[in-house]
């Protein structure tokens, strides 16, 4: 996770440098300890889309935000955010970013309203320009009614829509979002993605770190999986399922996976192994299931790809952990 970074007021005094790509990555290198972190990773954020980094805890997508917000240095590459180059003038570009870190750390004791006007005045703004601003934020979240209502009163999905709302307080150009719906109910995780497709249909661009494949499949323009801080592949959701698995997968499970692997194997499929379960990937699948049929004890299901199975084929294991 990563913490909210200061800012500078005098930051906002500065003009921005104009550019087509909100967030650039070039060769970027992070180490702890002697342990890459992120590795000759590249990547370009265009404005005005959602770009994820998808990949399990440990990946590297933490660190990656944390540097395109300048509170981690890499150790080489490039990196330009808004125009600005990072982490030199990061204080510039964090002006216009608005950051949702994975754990709220809203004030508790604080009311709806009362956070928002605190975090307005982060930013140096006045108070008139933060009263002109909260009843849209509250009509985004949904809080209207909470207004005074404080933070421990909220239920976890309202405290999550504040936090965003929060980090619109400045009207940022770019939202840094790092696990967005970590901890929340299916419920709530919904109604969190329909307030962040709203931002996109506004033109806000947003970088969001997730290992939900649904959340990516769902709101991510592109994609670029990661696992170790290497980049695997890169491209929309749709085009990496297409090109990676195609469009249907075959799960078996019951009997010896292993041993299921290699009665199949004259067939030509490709055969991934996580856990009891094989996963098969064929341009025919009915003519896999012919051998299966004489086998007793299994359970096959044929369902469309998606991105668990991309993260599978390129690692050989699941995403989920």
């Amino acid at each position: 996770m990563f913490e909210l970074p200061s800012v500078d007021n005098n930051t906002l005094l500065f003009p921005s440098f104009m550019s087509t790509a909100a967030i650039e990555f070039s060769g970027v290198r992070k180490s702890y300890g002697g342990k890459p972190v992120v590795n000759d990773l590249s990547f370009c954020v265009k404005t005005g889309e959602c770009f994820g980094l998808l990949g399990p805890n440990g990946a590297g997508k933490s660190t990656i935000a944390r540097m395109v917000l300048g509170m981690a240095m890499p150790d080489g590459g490039t990196i330009t955010v808004l125009g600005e180059p990072v982490p030199i003038r990061a204080r510039r570009a964090r002006a216009r970013i608005g950051v949702v870190p994975q754990f709220d750390n809203l004030e508790p004791g604080f009311t709806v309203r009362e956070n928002l006007i605190v975090f307005g005045r982060y930013f140096g703004m006045t108070t008139a320009e933060i009263e002109a601003a909260i009843p849209s934020l509250l009509e985004f979240a949904h809080l209207e009614t909470k207004s005074h209502a404080r933070v421990t009163e909220l239920s976890g999905g309202m405290k999550r829509a504040l936090t965003i709302a929060r980090a619109l307080i400045n009207d940022p150009q770019l939202l840094v979002m790092d696990e967005p719906t970590t901890g929340l109910d299916p419920h709530a995780r919904h109604l969190i993605w329909e307030r962040l497709r709203s931002l996109l249909t506004k033109g806000k661009t947003i970088l969001l770190t997730t290992h939900f494949m649904e959340e990516a499949e769902r709101l991510c323009d592109q994609l670029c999986v990661i696992e170790d801080g290497c980049k695997l592949v890169e491209g929309t959701p749709q085009g990496l399922v297409q090109k990676q698995i195609g469009t249907e997968v075959l799960e078996v499970y019951g009997g010896k996976p292993h041993e299921l692997r290699s009665l199949l194997a004259p067939y030509g499929p490709r055969t991934e192994v996580s856990g009891e379960t094989l996963f098969c990937y064929a341009s025919d699948l009915e003519q896999i299931r012919v051998p299966l049929r004489e086998l007793s004890g299994l359970r096959v299901l044929q369902r469309p790809a998606n991105l668990e199975d991309v993260f599978l084929r390129l690692t050989g294991r699941e995403i989920r952990e």
